[in-house]
């Protein structure tokens, strides 16, 4: 008894076109030797790819409804006996599984979006009924000699064998699969305030971009919220990248979406790395006789800075810990600065005059 491709794909005899299709695509996902290490695993993904090949095609699955496998590969004479067969027909599956996969799914590697991605794969649970029907892959079909993004259609493979000549008996020769070029990164700003980096926050950003419809040509506008998480500490200029997030064509691999920190300007603290500066303005007086600076901090509390020394244009003193989280060591933090900026008087008295002239030494 020959090969129940029906059996093989998981369908009884008479499914529908999208049946085979949908079938194909849960068995060939389900066992594709990237996803599945058991033994045995890339015999039946080849096995797949023949029951597809044929039940696809409706020449060949006219053959093979009618005669069984044997009818199929027989060829010569008259076919099988009892007349009507398929006469001079001779089938024999020589294509290339993982091509036939490829040229499934519009030339993409979709392992590479849900099984490994950049930003995380796909769980090793997933439901391989229809994995790709969310994302709108699912309905699109592949008519004679024509390729969408989402499957083939009645006759796909063997219109692409037929644009070839007889020579590749359904994909038994080799063919090309055009490699796509992926567009330049697409760069935006996320600014974010000095207290959401010292707690860490997510950020919701709005983007707009362009997808591919299901007939794999023409594209919709659609608008799409990602998700930005901002760990303790980022300095500015960090990069966080979501892939493949940018617009798609028929002829490009979307482009990947790349938000790059950026300080806002604050009101009260500048930084320094993971240090924050803040400036103490200080009387002449008290910059002479010693002062006490309350200075604020980040989390709203302050902090007392006293000097009872000369404060001289420029001195700085460190107040340890009250700075920024370390981006790898979020559990300890950077250093308060305190800039004293001396603010001298615009006019003195001569009385003043004639005291500081008799207290300070003239060098």
């Amino acid at each position: 008894m020959g090969k129940d491709y029906y059996d093989i794909l998981g369908i009884k005899k008479g499914a529908s076109e999208d049946d085979i299709k949908k079938a194909y695509r849960k068995q060939a996902l389900r066992y594709h030797p990237d996803k599945n290490k058991s033994p045995g695993a890339e015999e039946k993904f080849k096995e797949i790819a023949e029951a597809y090949d044929v039940l696809s095609d409706p020449k060949k699955k006219d053959i093979y409804d009618r005669f069984g496998e044997e009818g199929l590969k027989g060829g010569g004479g008259g076919g099988p006996p009892g007349g009507g067969g398929p006469g001079t027909f001779s089938y024999t599956f020589q294509g290339d599984p993982h091509a036939i996969f490829a040229e499934f799914f519009g030339g993409r590697n979709p392992f590479e979006q849900f099984f490994g991605a950049r930003n995380g794969g796909m769980e090793e649970d997933m439901d391989t009924d229809d994995p790709f029907s969310r994302f709108g892959m699912g309905g699109a079909g592949m008519g004679p000699g024509g390729m969408g993004p989402g499957g083939m259609g009645p006759g796909g493979m063997a219109g692409f064998s037929r644009s070839f000549g007889p020579g590749m008996g359904g994909m038994g020769g080799h063919t090309s699969v055009v490699k796509k070029q992926q567009d330049p990164p697409v760069v935006h700003d996320l600014k974010v305030s000095l207290e959401e980096v010292l707690h860490g926050c997510t950020k919701k950003m709005k983007i707009s971009r362009k997808r591919l419809n299901p007939d794999g040509r023409s594209t919709r506008t659609e608008e799409k919220i990602l998700e930005v998480q901002i760990k303790k500490g980022w300095k500015e200029g960090t990069k966080i990248t979501f892939a493949k997030e940018g617009d798609e064509t028929p002829r490009n691999v979307p482009a990947d979406v790349v938000f790059v920190l950026k300080d806002k300007p604050h009101p009260v603290f500048k930084r320094d790395g993971s240090d924050i500066i803040y400036t103490a303005k200080v009387s002449l007086r008290d910059a002479l006789c010693g002062c006490t600076i309350h200075a604020p901090t980040l989390d709203g509390r302050t902090v007392t800075v006293t000097s009872t020394d000369i404060v001289h244009p420029g001195m700085k003193r460190r107040v340890s810990g009250e700075g920024l989280p370390y981006p790898k060591r979020p559990d300890r933090r950077g250093d308060l600065i305190v800039d004293y900026e001396v603010k001298f008087p615009e006019r003195l008295s001569q009385s003043a005059r004639d005291t500081i002239g008799q207290v300070l030494p003239r060098s």
